[in-house]
Formats: structure tokens, C-alpha cells, sequence
């Protein structure tokens, strides 16, 4: 009798453990079935940028491919305000499941150091997906600017200081920030002026109301091209393929480089099996050849890489530029 008793609680027991086991395993196998039918309604992109500026192009071209790529449409929802904090702050508070997603630049660096209250900690509560393409800017003075080189517009600047304007997109707008960097840095004093947006910015410098601009390539290449700015030299350690006579500010000024990156984020929380699927679709369009020239063309690069490097390069950048934002005293408006 007792060894009866005995067989059928070791039978019991196993099934009780092989049940349990099974159980375990459900929110695992539902959580990888799940990630591959993402996604199975349309995902939002919010672009805390206004419409036709870089990050807002680089995101619709990034939309259309995912769209494509995932069956579902991956729809642009122009969020702007507040330097970019309104758009990041609706991605925070976004259920993190896959379907409101953030396509951000360098301000986010910016906002940490800028604003001295948020309502969000960026590195804490975004997830980073891809970082997506490499910007970098131009030094462009208007055509009738007596410098015609770096060294010349330095000497110019140190003859009238406080007599040359700067064109910015904003105050801590990258074209404020990168040009503050270059001011310290060739010990030069430029008058920064604050336009609402980069738009705005652009256009006196091409009616020659303001004397220089440091412009982000997509934005800026055409008229570079056609000669309606003059183009001083690139912000990146690297010469343009796009612009390859035009040479890196670190060769009159050394270890400068200011470039801006756009890249795709979620909230926090956003399940890894769902980060890790966006990220494979958004590399596989990052070497695709067409996609490849289109950023080439514009003056920008493809910079594929994991969910890792881009958080350490968020990581980088906000450091950096708080350092700089901190030492140039910049506050928003």
C-alpha cells in the first residue's frame, strides 16, 4: 500500500512539474510569437521636428522603407514645441508596446544640460532602436563675405569682434550649439541671432541679412552647389563625399567636430524581441543602395550599428555638449 502511495505522488509530482515548466515557458513562446507578428496595425513616428527639415525627411524616408519592409504603415506625426520636449515627452508616456516610436536628433543630448526641469530623463526612459544617419554641418557665410576660407574668416572675426552675425535655428538649436563650440574654440566673438527654426535662419542668409551659419548638409548642399552660400568648410573630422573639395574645420581649428545624428527610439519597456526586429529592418535599409545615395546626396551618411552603440552615443553626446552648453551659458527663451 505504501509503496503504491508512493508511485503516485512521484507520478503527480512530475506531472506537477512538467505542467509548471510548461507554464513558465507560455510568456516566452507568446512574447516571441507576438514580436513576429509585429506589427499588425500602423506604428507612429513622432518627429518633435517641424515638416520638410532634416530629421523630418530622413524619418519618412525611413517610414516608407519599415512600411514596406513590415506590411503595415509606418505613419510621420510632426510633434514640435518646446526644443523637442513635447514630441520626446508624448514617446515617454506611449504604451511601450511597439506602436509609437520617436525619431530624434542631437538636441536630445542638448535638452539634458538646457533645460534645468523635465519631465523625463532621456537616457532613462527612451529605448534606443538604430541610430540612422550621420549629419554633419556646414560653415557657410553669405557670398559677399570678404572671407573666403577658415583661416580668413578667423583673422576677419578677431579684426571685428562682435561685428559678425551668426544665423542660428534657435536658441540651443544645433546651428546655436556647433557654432558656440567653434567660438571657444578659435577664440573668436561671433553675434549668435535666433531665428524660429532652421528654415527662417537659412532664408536671410541667402538674402544676405546675416554674415555666417552653421548649417546641417541636407539643408544646406543644393545652395552650396549652386553658389548661393559659400561653404567655409565641413563640421565632421571627415571630408563629404557629396562635397569632397570642402575641407573638416579640424584642419584650421584642431579637434573640432560637431555633428548631429538622427536615429529611431521607444519607450521604455518596449520588449527586446520588438527593439531587435526594428533594428534588423532599419539596418537592412541602412545598405541598401538606393537609401545609401539618398544620404550621400544629401551630405549625410548611413551609420548602422545596434541598440548598444547607439545608446552609447547618446550616452557621449550628452556629456559633450552639456560641457559645452554649460561653458557657453546657454539658456532656452
Amino acid at each position: 500500500m505504501r509503496n503504491r502511495l508512493q508511485a503516485a505522488f512521484c507520478g503527480n509530482r512530475r506531472q506537477l512539474l512538467h505542467l509548471a515548466a510548461g507554464a513558465a515557458a507560455l510568456p516566452v513562446v507568446s512574447r516571441l510569437a507576438w514580436a513576429q507578428a509585429y506589427p499588425t496595425r500602423p506604428v507612429r513616428i513622432i518627429v518633435p521636428l517641424a515638416p520638410a527639415g532634416t530629421v523630418d525627411i530622413i524619418a519618412r524616408l525611413m517610414g516608407q522603407w519599415l512600411s514596406e519592409r513590415l506590411g503595415q504603415q509606418f505613419v510621420i506625426e510632426n510633434r514640435t514645441g518646446a526644443g523637442t520636449t513635447l514630441g520626446i515627452e508624448a514617446v515617454v508616456r506611449a504604451p511601450p508596446d511597439g506602436y509609437t516610436l520617436l525619431m530624434i536628433d542631437v538636441s536630445a543630448a542638448f535638452n539634458a544640460t538646457l533645460y534645468d526641469k523635465l519631465n523625463f530623463d532621456f537616457i532613462r526612459d527612451i529605448a534606443p532602436i538604430a541610430n540612422v544617419v550621420h549629419v554633419p554641418n556646414i560653415i557657410a557665410v553669405r557670398p559677399s563675405f570678404p572671407a573666403k576660407t577658415v583661416p580668413e574668416f578667423i583673422a576677419h572675426a578677431k579684426a571685428n569682434p562682435g561685428k559678425i552675425s551668426m544665423a542660428t535655428g534657435g536658441v540651443g538649436s544645433s546651428s546655436h550649439v556647433f557654432g558656440e563650440l567653434f567660438k571657444m574654440m578659435a577664440g573668436i566673438n561671433l553675434v549668435a541671432v535666433p531665428y524660429r527654426g532652421g528654415g527662417p535662419a537659412l532664408v536671410d542668409m541667402l538674402s544676405e541679412q546675416v554674415d555666417v551659419i552653421f548649417v546641417p548638409t541636407p539643408a544646406s548642399i543644393e545652395y552650396v552647389r549652386t553658389g548661393r552660400l559659400r561653404a567655409l568648410a565641413v563640421t565632421s573630422l571627415t571630408r563629404l563625399e557629396a562635397l569632397p573639395d570642402l575641407p573638416p574645420a579640424a584642419e584650421f581649428v584642431p579637434g573640432y567636430e560637431a555633428s548631429s545624428w538622427s536615429g529611431i527610439c521607444a519607450p521604455r519597456n518596449t520588449p527586446a524581441e520588438i527593439i531587435d526586429k526594428l533594428n534588423r529592418e532599419i539596418n537592412a535599409g541602412l545598405s541598401d543602395p538606393k537609401i545609401k545615395a539618398r544620404f550621400v546626396d544629401m551630405g549625410s551618411a548611413a551609420l548602422p550599428g545596434s541598440p548598444a552603440d547607439f545608446a552609447k552615443l547618446i550616452a557621449e553626446d550628452t556629456e559633450k555638449w552639456g560641457k559645452v552648453i554649460r561653458a557657453a551659458s546657454i539658456k532656452p527663451e
